[in-house]
């Protein structure tokens, strides 16, 4: 992609709050009126569907705290914790499965958290052990985790690429010392090159790095710097994040200096930075904050039209279905979503009722699902072929969503989509603000803006 047209009164017009989309509805609409019971139907209608499954386990345990965190997170320098946690997650694994049909395939499986490398080797091989028993995992599923740098070996390395995992993920931030210092999350960078080459001699598939824009002591040009160490990590995937100062919602954020936060045009200037240096050096810009190189599954998947968006972010096979376990987890069937109790003492109780944990959730109507397809086909592949959604659900696109269509003009007047009688397609600035196309589609948001975070 060429260097994108950065206008930045553009940029600035458009930078108000929207959400992620990683759903749609937007998690911002689960509510506790949703059962366990509710989730136990939408499984059975599911397993109707066979739909492959995807897989998430959460595991929420970190030794500190890193003052930048958005994650439901527990910090426990004592690793003593995580053993009655993994055995509450088995038996919430026995008992979920045992509404889910045997035969469904798991085409794609991750940890995440927290640090999933919390754990021991060894309380690692007995959660894999009793995921293996209980799911029949496809012999070329895509089986990833996140682990911490600062937290790892090369034995513990090897070990996870031995069990089965073949896509491995750590978050950098930033290789400035001061901004490390400032976040509480120093991490050498003599170490995040040493745990490159063990992953690369282990003979991982895919490895992603996450950096995050927008914290304090944060300029352009030291930023770039991060961009170029990078670069020389040479990993497969770069999800480049935008820091939301949110101290409101996460308390740990009062620790960060307010003073040294970047301006928005410094956030706005880094940010281009970004994108531009990353995409002269053969990086494919997915979209919003994601990166990846031509030859990676995400590439290739957008290329195919199979890109979805989940609380994951980007991620291949469009068809699954996603179960999560653990504390705070996120299911998304096709029909509804259902997310687990995010304290561990609720979650906890769940289980020993012989529940599923479940605290709130949401049912999804056909206009939902219309509307969640429309939305992903933009987020995704960046360009919506209006036939394909009249075939799929039986409506004329142009009557159905007459509103929303007289809404893109001025959207296409900045340059940010291109209309056609049969496709809106997402020119390269509108990739920088695809959330605020998806928006016009959103039935929810006229209600929800101050809940979500910027779109730049």
């Amino acid at each position: 992609m060429p260097d994108v047209k950065f206008d930045i009164d553009i940029i600035k017009k458009y930078d108000i709050p929207t959400p992620r989309y990683t759903s749609y509805p937007p998690a911002t609409e689960l509510n506790e009126s949703f059962t366990a019971e509710d989730f136990q139907r939408a499984i059975a209608s599911s397993n109707h569907r066979k739909s492959p499954l995807s897989l998430y386990f959460h595991i929420p345990f970190c030794e500190s705290l890193c003052y930048y965190c958005g994650c439901n997170v527990v910090i426990a320098p004592k690793h003593d914790i995580a053993k009655p946690y993994l055995e509450y997650l088995k038996r919430e694994i026995k008992q979920t499965t045992s509404f889910i049909d045997s035969d469904r395939e798991v085409v794609q499986l991750h940890w995440g958290g927290g640090t999933p490398n919390y754990l021991s080797q060894q309380q690692v091989e007995m959660l894999w052990g009793e995921i293996a028993n209980n799911f029949k995992i496809n012999p070329n599923a895509e089986i990833s985790l996140e682990i911490n740098p600062t937290h790892i070996t090369k034995e513990y390395i090897f070990t996870l690429k031995k069990l089965g995992f073949n896509r491995i993920s750590f978050g950098i931030q930033d290789f400035n010392l001061q901004v490390q210092t400032a976040v509480n999350r120093i991490q050498p960078e003599a170490m995040l090159f040493q745990v490159m080459d063990w992953i690369r001699e282990a003979g991982f598939e895919s490895v992603n790095v996450d950096l995050i824009y927008g914290l304090p002591y944060q300029t352009s040009e030291s930023f770039r710097e991060t961009i170029h160490k990078t670069l020389k990590l040479n990993p497969d995937r770069i999800a480049v994040f935008n820091f939301a100062y949110v101290p409101w919602l996460k308390p740990a954020q009062k620790k960060l200096p307010i003073q040294a936060l970047p301006s928005p045009q410094e956030k706005l200037e880094i940010f281009h930075m970004t994108i531009s240096e990353l995409t002269k050096n053969q990086y494919i810009f997915i979209g919003m904050d994601h990166f990846a190189k031509p030859h990676d599954e995400l590439a290739i998947a957008q290329r195919n039209l199979t890109l979805k968006r989940t609380f994951q972010g980007y991620t291949t096979h469009a068809e699954t279905e996603l179960l999560g376990f653990g504390a705070t987890s996120v299911s998304l069937l096709d029909a509804a979503y259902a997310q687990n109790h995010k304290k561990l003492r609720d979650y906890y109780q769940a289980i020993d009722e012989g529940l599923i944990p479940v605290s709130r959730g949401f049912s999804l109507n056909q206009d939902d699902v219309i509307r969640r397809d429309v939305i992903m086909c933009i987020m995704s592949n960046f360009q919506l072929y209006k036939p394909d959604i009249e075939a799929k659900y039986n409506i004329n696109f142009n009557e159905y969503f007459a509103s929303e269509l007289a809404s893109l003009p001025p959207l296409e007047a900045d340059g940010l989509i291109k209309i056609s009688p049969n496709y809106i397609s997402v020119t390269d600035v509108g990739r920088l603000l695809v959330r605020n196309i998806a928006v016009i589609f959103d039935s929810y948001i006229r209600k929800k803006e101050q809940q979500f975070s910027r779109a730049i």
